[in-house]
């Protein structure tokens, strides 16, 4: 897997992953051009919101009675298959790859979906400007596995980013992971019982079998394609 490092300036945040693979196509760069000037949120990043004050995501649902977020959503499958699902629900997109990006901007340009945005970057300068108790169910859906024990704090469900997490999610939201490495099952479960969040499963058949309302992801075809079983953990924000 290709890394690259971004060293913020002003608080020294570094992120760890993909940024881009290959080339656009001019076609998938136009739309992806058209698309994130309509569904990207403004005042996220470091640059158009220096100061980090709060953004008030709600106006950008005045009319839908919940907001969810999906974090990494890869190409978008999963995020375009829910939005139509639930038409009543506004679903924040946050990934920091492109080329991913631009997948879920050309699915996008072939729906009139009006409850998705999109913010193409690191989750946590969503994180810095969200409002206490303002997002419902999140969704963490087959995360990078940082497999190497030394990379382990770079994964998603560490305190950097789960007391944040915490933070914004309202409580008795869900929050689902998905993904197809034990290890990352291990450190989800110990973790996220440290920071305010219990585990629904009441029998093996909880995180062995997926949700009623799941669509497989191109993520999730890979790994069964190689053999590798998927879990399906799925936690509640408790009262703080």
């Amino acid at each position: 897997m290709t890394e690259n490092t971004i060293s913020n300036p002003k608080n020294f945040r570094n992120f760890y992953g993909r940024l881009k693979g290959k080339g656009l196509r001019n076609k998938q760069q136009e739309i992806l051009n058209s698309q994130l000037k309509k569904l990207s949120i403004p005042a996220i990043s470091q640059i158009s919101n220096p100061d980090r004050k709060l953004v008030e995501i709600s106006d950008l649902f005045p009319d839908l009675v919940s907001i969810n977020l999906e974090i990494g959503f890869g190409g978008g499958e999963h995020l375009v298959h829910q939005a139509r699902r639930n038409p009543k629900i506004g679903f924040i997109g946050c990934e920091p790859y492109i080329n991913g990006v631009a997948m879920l901007a050309g699915k996008l340009s072939q729906l009139d979906l009006k409850n998705v945005r999109i913010y193409p970057g690191d989750v946590r300068d969503l994180f810095d400007v969200l409002p206490n108790d303002s997002i419902g169910n999140v969704f963490l859906l087959y995360p990078d596995p940082w497999p190497k024990k030394r990379h382990h704090r770079r994964r998603f469900v560490t305190s950097e980013y789960l007391i944040e997490l915490n933070r914004v999610m309202k409580t008795g939201a869900i929050l689902r992971i998905a993904t197809d490495i034990p290890d990352y099952v291990r450190q989800s479960l110990q973790e996220l019982m440290k920071h305010n969040f219990s585990w629904m499963a009441l029998d093996a058949r909880d995180w062995r079998e997926c949700w009623s309302d799941w669509i497989s992801t191109r993520y999730e075809k890979k790994a069964l394609l190689e053999g590798r079983k998927p879990y399906y953990l799925t936690f509640e924000k408790r009262e703080s």
